[in-house]
C-alpha cells in the first residue's frame, strides 16, 4: 500500500500585508486563515498516514484566532502530524509552539535533531526545530539508522545556497542521510532534487503574499513506496499575477486577452508597454470585476513614422524610400514598417527591443 504524506511549509499565518489597501489587507487575512482548514480537508480527502510541517507555519506573532483555527485544524486531521519550527516561527520561550498546548496527534520538534518511531506504520520520523533566526547545519554527519521500512526527516532549511546562515542542505548531506524523503521548507517557489536514494522536495508557500510569489500555490502529496513520488496540489487560494500588455491600438481588448472573462479577486499587476496614449482611470472603468487590478503606464509617446520625411536630408531620403517600397511592395508591409519603427526609435534616442 505504501505511505501517504501530506507536505506543507511557509504558511506565514498572520503576515502584515504591507502594500495593500486595508480592504485588501482584509482580504488577504481571511484567505490566509482558510489554509488550515483547507490542508485538514485535503488530508482527509486524500487518505493521509501523516502530515509533515516544514517551519514559517506563523510569520511571527501570531493571534489568538489564527492559533485556534491551526490547533483544530491539526486535530481534525486525525493522523500525526510533525512539525519542525523555522526562522520566522522559531522556538524562543515564548513561542507557541513550547508556550501553547497543542493536539494529541501532533508533535513539535523543539531542538536538536531527534526522531518519532511510527510503528503501525514503520516509519521513523526525524526532525528539528530552529531555536532562533539563524540555524547552522542540521544534516552535517547525519545518517537515519533504524529497521523501519520508511526513514523521512521533515527540517526548515535551504537548499540553494551553501554558505545560508538557514540550515545550509547540500546534495551531499542528503545523499549520505540514508532517508527516502527529506520534506524541507523555507524557499517559497516549489523544487525538488533527488541525490542517491533520497528525494529531496521544498513545496513552496501555499499562498501567495506577494508580487514575488506569482501564480498557482499549494501543497505536495507524497507516497513512498519502493521510491519516493510527489504530487503538487493546488489549494485554490488567492493568487498573484505579474504581466505585460503591449497595448496596440487597443489597451482594453489587449487586458481583456490576459484576464479572465468572468471577473476575479485575484492580484493583477499589470504592465501596459507600447507606443500608445493610455488614460488609466478610464480603463480601470472597464474592469469592474477586478477589484485587485493594478496597472503600470509603461508606454511611449506614439511615433510618427513618417516625420520630416519630406525633408531635403540623408533622415528624409531614407523615409522616402522606405514610403515608397511600402506603396509598390503591399505584401513586404509588415516588414518595411518594422524597419521603419526600429530606424525611427533609433534616430529618436528610444529603446529597441527585437
Amino acid at each position: 500500500m505504501g505511505l501517504k504524506i501530506l507536505h506543507t511549509a511557509d504558511l506565514h499565518l498572520d503576515s502584515p500585508f504591507g502594500g495593500f489597501s486595508d480592504e485588501q489587507r482584509q482580504l488577504l487575512k481571511q484567505q490566509q486563515k482558510l489554509l488550515p482548514g483547507k490542508i485538514a480537508d485535503l488530508c482527509q480527502r486524500e487518505g493521509c498516514d501523516l502530515m509533515l510541517l516544514a517551519g514559517d507555519i506563523f510569520d511571527g506573532e501570531a493571534s489568538r484566532d489564527t492559533m485556534d483555527i491551526l490547533k483544530k485544524a491539526l486535530a481534525r486531521c486525525g493522523v500525526p502530524v510533525f512539525v519542525a519550527p523555522g526562522n520566522h516561527d522559531f522556538c524562543a520561550p515564548n513561542s507557541p509552539w513550547l508556550a501553547e498546548s497543542w493536539p494529541e496527534n501532533v508533535h513539535i520538534f523543539t531542538g536538536a535533531l531527534e526522531s518519532v518511531v511510527l510503528e503501525d506504520l514503520s516509519c521513523r520520523v526525524w526532525g528539528a526545530g530552529f531555536r532562533s533566526m539563524d540555524c547552522p547545519s542540521l544534516l552535517e554527519d547525519f545518517h537515519a539508522e533504524g529497521e523501519e521500512q520508511y526513514k523521512i526527516a521533515v527540517l526548515h532549511g535551504d537548499p540553494t545556497q551553501r554558505e545560508s546562515p538557514y540550515n545550509p542542505i547540500t546534495a551531499g548531506q542528503v545523499k549520505a542521510s540514508g532517508l527516502q524523503y527529506l520534506a524541507l521548507g523555507h524557499i517559497h517557489k516549489a523544487g525538488a532534487f533527488r541525490a542517491g536514494n533520497t528525494l529531496c522536495v521544498w513545496p513552496g508557500c501555499p499562498m501567495g503574499r506577494g508580487w514575488d510569489e506569482t501564480g498557482d500555490k499549494g501543497v505536495c502529496i507524497v507516497t513512498l513506496e519502493d521510491e519516493a513520488n510527489v504530487q503538487a496540489v493546488s489549494l485554490d487560494t488567492i493568487r498573484f499575477y505579474d504581466l505585460e500588455a503591449d497595448v496596440g491600438a487597443d489597451p482594453v481588448a489587449a487586458l481583456e486577452s490576459l484576464l479572465p472573462p468572468q471577473g476575479s479577486r485575484d492580484f493583477y499587476r499589470i504592465a501596459l508597454t507600447g507606443n500608445a496614449d493610455v488614460d488609466l482611470k478610464s480603463i480601470y472603468k472597464e474592469f469592474p470585476d477586478f477589484p485587485n487590478l493594478f496597472l503600470l503606464d509603461k508606454t511611449e509617446p506614439p511615433i510618427d513614422l513618417w516625420e520630416n520625411t519630406d525633408s531635403d536630408t540623408l533622415e528624409g531620403m531614407y523615409f522616402q524610400l522606405l514610403r515608397r517600397n511600402l506603396e509598390e511592395q503591399p505584401e513586404n508591409a509588415r516588414q518595411i514598417l518594422l524597419a521603419a519603427e526600429i530606424s525611427r526609435k533609433l534616430l529618436d534616442g528610444r529603446e529597441v527591443t527585437l
